[in-house]
């Protein structure tokens, strides 16, 4: 199963539970307070969400590694390709 359709499984058994307690679809009775607090939890997931992302974001930008090495190594690889194209003929 692809993280896609992880995803839209959650979100639908979500969606199907907040429309059988917002809509009262199999008569539960269940008192009006927990519909009123039903009704906007959408809304509310959405900004947890959000909150989450930007917050995963940030963490991984913080702790972004550097990689020394492999920087080196490109500037050795850019330093010997414009030496090879100065060999060639290329003025820069």
């Amino acid at each position: 199963m692809t993280k896609l359709l992880e995803w839209l499984f959650g979100v639908s058994l979500l969606g199907a539970a907040w429309a059988l307690v917002t809509f009262d679809l199999l008569d539960l009775r269940l008192p009006q307070n927990y519909r009123e607090v039903a009704w906007p939890m959408p809304v509310y997931l959405l900004v947890v969400f959000g909150c989450y992302s930007l917050a995963t974001l940030g963490y991984r930008v913080a702790t972004f590694n550097d990689c020394e090495d492999a920087a080196k190594e490109l500037q050795a690889q850019i330093k010997e390709a414009k030496e090879d194209l100065r060999k060639k003929g290329l003025k820069m």
